[in-house]
């Protein structure tokens, strides 16, 4: 295992991030972008959704992000008669001591999974509201902060109706991205078979960081560079999505931190110590979609979320990305004959002339499909 002193550097970071990638990935096959997606919400200090049918790994991929980190993990089966003390803990009277004790419950971990978190009551959802946004619990006019790092990582399934309550539009916001495994290739399948069929995984899954490791990934997840033109370019895509036509909910200010948080992260999984459009763009869909509510008329017409958010990244312009060094900081060239010799959003002079649109994420792709 990999220890650092103040600040893990770029070259750490993707070594234990690769480790935790392979050890994930041996337990969920063929969903290396599923996995990419969690490992960045981890790094981004986010709280991850995994919506799925039944059968397809949601719980095994919670476990298996949970297991290949030396940290406490608790897991939590929501069901009806959940009570909200049940996660955030209960004060209860001691005779010895004639005073009341605090019992804490089980959001009180690094990793806390739920699982089917849809089938508890709304009382019970909203237990997690606190803990997920301001990562603390007020029990009895006391708070107690949580450990750090603290994510949340719940699974529910979309298509059962019978005992399950719909998630409020301030819980699905508080979450960083959702996820959809989706079906496995045929290979993927059968490796599956040869892998699962005699026994699970998970049971031969060792850590491979350690929760001050990921403590001090996040550290250096926060101090990479976005210039001013991608925050603006994630700006304007947030708020392109509270006037389009058929959305009657946009994305809130939180989902615009959300997005640039986990562009940050994406950026330093990739190597780099700034951030582009491109890694704004991949993340638009996870991010902003399942935030989104569309109108009666969108859904009689069967049209999703995420159809709505690609075509916001159609619409919306890039950024120019101008020549010479990428990194911020970076010496600055000469400005091309003819150019406006004002400095582009990377800190570059801007040649004359359109420049081509980057590359843009597929509808669907982003989400793990």
């Amino acid at each position: 295992m990999t220890t650092y002193d103040e600040r893990a550097n770029l070259s750490d970071l993707s070594a234990t991030a690769g480790e935790v990638r392979r050890c994930v990935e041996s337990v969920i096959e063929g969903k290396p972008e599923v996995v990419r997606l969690s490992l960045t919400v981890l790094l981004a200090e986010g709280h991850l959704l995994i919506e799925d049918v039944p059968g397809v790994g949601k719980t095994m991929l919670a476990k298996a992000l949970a297991k290949t980190v030396d940290c406490s993990v608790r897991r939590i089966q929501f069901t009806p008669d959940l009570l909200p003390s049940d996660i955030t803990g209960v004060s209860v009277y001691d005779q010895q001591r004639k005073d009341f004790e605090f019992k804490p419950g089980a959001v009180f971990a690094q990793i806390v999974i739920g699982d089917e978190i849809n089938r508890a009551s709304p009382k019970t959802q909203s237990a997690l509201l606190e803990s997920m946004e301001e990562r603390q619990v007020t029990i009895d006019g006391q708070t107690y902060q949580l450990p750090d790092p603290f994510m949340v990582v719940a699974t529910q399934n979309p298509v059962e109706m019978e005992g399950t309550y719909p998630l409020p539009e301030a819980q699905r916001d508080r979450f960083m991205v959702r996820v959809s495994i989706g079906y496995p290739s045929p290979a993927a399948e059968l490796e599956m078979l040869d892998v699962h069929g005699g026994a699970s995984p998970l049971d031969d899954l060792q850590p491979v960081a350690h929760a001050h490791d990921i403590a001090k990934l996040i550290e250096t997840v926060r101090g990479v560079h976005v210039s001013d033109a991608v925050r603006r370019y994630a700006v304007e895509l947030v708020a392109a999505t509270r006037t389009h036509p058929d959305l009657r909910l946009g994305a809130s200010p939180r989902a615009t931190l959300h997005l640039l948080r986990a562009s940050k992260a994406a950026a330093a999984l990739a190597g780099r110590e700034f951030a582009l459009p491109d890694d704004v763009q991949s993340l638009a869909v996870p991010v902003l979609a399942h935030r989104l509510l569309p109108t009666a008329q969108a859904q009689l017409n069967r049209r999703t979320a995420e159809q709505m958010v690609s075509e916001i990244l159609q619409r919306v312009p890039v950024p120019a990305v101008g020549p010479g060094p990428s990194a911020p900081g970076g010496p600055m060239p000469a400005a091309a004959p003819g150019g406006s010799g004002v400095p582009g959003p990377y800190g570059q002079p801007q040649p004359p002339g359109p420049r081509p649109p980057l590359d843009r994420p597929q509808s669907g792709q982003a989400r793990g499909y």
